[in-house]
């Protein structure tokens, strides 16, 4: 018998090459003026991106807000401040889960609600009243899954600060458009972060305590197309079937990670993201194999008959092709799978962006409890220090 779960509602998603040429119509459902929230160079250095502002500008009013790097506060403020009573009818958010992130939360207080520090999860207080603005996402990167969730992540990046969620379900896009043609510019290093970013989340989903029928569906799929895509698309960034895949891979890792939850690889994340500048992707690639590995090793040592074991072991068959294998053989091949593409696509350890092992005990006191709240089993602090230790 299904045991009993919830699963959110999910947005208008247009799927496949071309569908770019959709968002003119789209947005001009929602009225003439549009507030266009995009990245910079990488927005500016991509072909397909300069096409579509050209067809937005040929039809629609469109004011364009530039967001640099992972939204911050005052980002998120002063572009609130900026455009609020300016008789904007939609946001449309163009660029990596950064920018996606930014044109969610802007969409949700551009109607007067206040500072976003009143909202978010463990700094504010305030109780949002999901007045959001009609938004539409259109990712460029295959990586966050932002576009497909309800909450935007906001980092103040220093060394006291923080990565917090501002969340509520009126803040789910209106519509999503995903073109692979718009991943196309992505390098290969933010191919590969963002490729290991959506494998962990669709990983961790998959083995989550609250994972259900539809999230280990919908993983399980984004999983099947990763296996080829994300080596394929690191290698030529302009195999379009590889793009197509791991752009459907990242917004289920969206859907999966909203419903399921995730794991240690966030847990550590979140302080990591506040305390260093490293790329979320790189934080996710770097540490995914090790995670695994003290996980299977947890429980086989304390929970032999925990299900996720076995879920540990579906993946590793799926990654190595090898269905042949028992369980502990299918545990070493997907840790040995997962090391590989760490050293072929040369995701670099922590150590690079100045994390030091004297700073372990800080980064495990500020680990998010939510995604450690799902990961299948309890880590110990030793584990936790095993796992940050192994990547730094």
């Amino acid at each position: 018998m299904i045991a009993a779960f919830a699963f959110a509602a999910t947005p208008h998603i247009h799927f496949g090459q071309g569908s770019a040429s959709k968002l003119p119509e789209l947005a001009a459902a929602y009225g003439h003026n549009i507030l266009l929230v995009t990245g910079n160079r990488s927005f500016d250095d991509s072909p397909a991106c300069q096409r579509l502002l050209a067809q937005m500008q040929a039809t629609l009013s469109c004011e364009r807000y530039i967001v640099s790097g992972e939204p911050s506060p005052k980002v998120i403020d002063a572009a609130v401040q900026q455009f609020s009573g300016q008789g904007f009818d939609c946001v449309v958010a163009i660029g990596g889960g950064s920018v996606v992130d930014a044109g969610k939360a802007i969409a949700g207080l551009l109607q007067g609600q206040g500072s976003i520090l009143d909202f978010l999860e463990g700094i504010g207080s305030a109780v949002y009243a999901g007045s959001t603005m009609p938004w539409i996402a259109m990712p460029t990167t295959a990586g966050t899954g932002s576009e497909t969730s309800k909450n935007a992540v906001i980092s103040d990046v220093r060394a006291d600060g923080f990565k917090k969620s501002f969340r509520h379900a009126s803040l789910v896009a209106s519509h999503i458009i995903l073109d692979p043609e718009l991943t196309l510019s992505c390098p290969p290093e933010v191919t590969a972060a963002c490729g290991m970013d959506a494998l962990t989340q669709l990983l961790e989903s998959y083995v989550s305590k609250k994972s259900n029928p539809m999230t280990e569906a919908l993983a399980w799929s984004g999983l099947v197309r990763i296996r080829q895509a994300l080596p394929a698309a690191f290698a030529d960034g302009d195999d379009i079937a590889a793009r197509s895949d791991m752009l459907y891979a990242a917004s289920m890792s969206g859907l999966t990670l909203a419903n399921a939850g995730l794991g240690s690889v966030h847990g550590l994340a979140s302080p990591l993201g506040a305390f260093y500048t490293i790329p979320h992707g790189v934080v996710c690639g770097t540490m995914v194999a090790e995670a695994c590995r003290i996980n299977i090793d947890a429980m086989k040592a304390r929970e032999p008959a925990n299900p996720a074991l076995a879920a540990y072991a579906r993946v590793g068959r799926l990654l190595s092709q090898n269905q042949g294998l028992n369980d502990e053989q299918a545990h070493t091949a997907l840790i040995q799978q997962l090391d590989e593409w760490i050293a072929v696509m040369a995701i670099p350890k922590l150590a690079s962006f100045g994390v030091h092992s004297s700073e372990i005990p800080l980064i495990r006191a500020h680990i998010s409890g939510g995604s450690m709240g799902t990961n299948p089993i309890v880590l110990s602090d030793d584990e936790i220090a095993c796992l940050l230790r192994a990547r730094i």
